[in-house]
């Protein structure tokens, strides 16, 4: 009798033993292993312009490893719409230029400032509170960069009603806002001498 009152004390404490490790063994998100993060999607790599329809007139071309434009006025568009994302590109203007990217077009048909987010290039833009670094009617940017006369990288992330942009490393814009959703993103070419290069698309 008393051998099997032991052996039950001990077949007790065996299953609190097990039961207390499984208890202290964080659970994974969804009930399984989080999912990979996406990769970067490169949409421009200076070779060609596949997968970009244009508006307008603009003279764009390939040289070397970039994309210019220096007459007429219009956009690059992409292909595909896009949400949630971090865009990365770089850009060259001269100091007359005038140019941005675009985001979250609603009507691809029909774009500018009034359907889309607009991430400006443009130094000498006559109203200056929002010149590059700014979302044009949206933010003005947090700290004034002059990008003429040389090579620039934005970084430009929407993430729900998020909207940051970061200009070589200083970010300029951090806000909310829900106007726009998802569309299609576009390079502007306004004025001057405008070139872009090593457009990397990662969605969110």
């Amino acid at each position: 009798m008393k051998q099997r009152i032991e052996a039950g004390w001990i077949m007790l404490l065996a299953v609190l033993f097990v039961g207390c490790q499984g208890a202290n063994e964080s659970p994974s998100i969804g009930g399984g292993a989080a999912p990979p993060e996406s990769a970067a999607m490169t949409l421009f790599d200076g070779s060609n312009l596949n997968g970009w329809t244009t508006t307008g007139d603009a003279n764009w071309h390939i040289v070397e490893d970039y994309v210019e434009a220096n007459s007429g006025g219009g956009h690059l568009v992409s292909a595909d719409s896009y949400g949630d994302f971090r865009l990365t590109l770089e850009f060259w203007v001269d100091d007359d230029a005038n140019s941005g990217v675009f985001i979250r077009c609603s009507n691809p048909a029909d774009i500018g400032s009034d359907s889309c987010y607009e991430v400006n290039i443009f130094d000498n833009r006559p109203e200056q509170n929002y010149r590059t670094g700014a979302i044009v009617h949206f933010a003005e940017p947090m700290v004034q960069i002059d990008a003429g006369g040389q090579w620039n990288t934005y970084e430009i992330v929407a993430q729900g009603s998020r909207l940051m942009v970061t200009l070589n490393g200083q970010m300029t814009v951090d806000i909310m806002d829900t106007q726009y959703a998802s569309g299609p993103f576009t390079l502007q070419y306004g004025r001057g001498i405008v070139r872009f290069r090593n457009v990397q698309i990662t969605p969110l």
